[in-house]
């Protein structure tokens, strides 16, 4: 039941409308796509301000599942599209995921790949 690959989950949360860079960035960078939450940022005040800029409850959260070793590269691209060094655009943190289900297409893929190089070298 348990897939021995290594995963990371990427998880993004940008204000309202910027979850299409995000998973842009993703798949760019190697990712196969992302999941968009819709959620409200809480607080004080409905809208706060900081530095005297408008901060907007609305927020997304983007759930990217990724390869280990892909996550720095598809984290990188994220933040530099996403423009996630300047302030008040957004937060992005990776964590580790032990165990996954359901994720059968990667494992087609690989035994695809398997059957297509042993066709090309004559085994049966």
């Amino acid at each position: 039941m348990d897939n021995p690959n290594f995963y990371d989950l990427i998880v993004t949360i940008v204000n309202k409308g910027y979850s299409e860079k995000v998973v842009d960035a993703s798949k760019k960078a190697g990712a196969e796509g992302g999941t968009i939450i819709y959620g409200r940022g809480t607080g004080i005040h409905e809208q706060a301000k900081l530095f005297s800029i408008q901060i907007e409850p609305e927020k997304e959260l983007i759930l990217t599942l990724i390869t280990r070793d892909k996550t720095d590269e598809v984290l990188n691209s994220i933040m530099i599209e996403a423009e996630l060094d300047k302030p008040g655009k957004g937060i992005a943190f990776v964590l580790e995921v032990e165990r996954t289900v359901g994720i059968n297409h990667i494992m087609n893929r690989m035994l695809n790949e398997v059957y297509d190089a042993d066709s090309t070298n004559g085994a049966n």
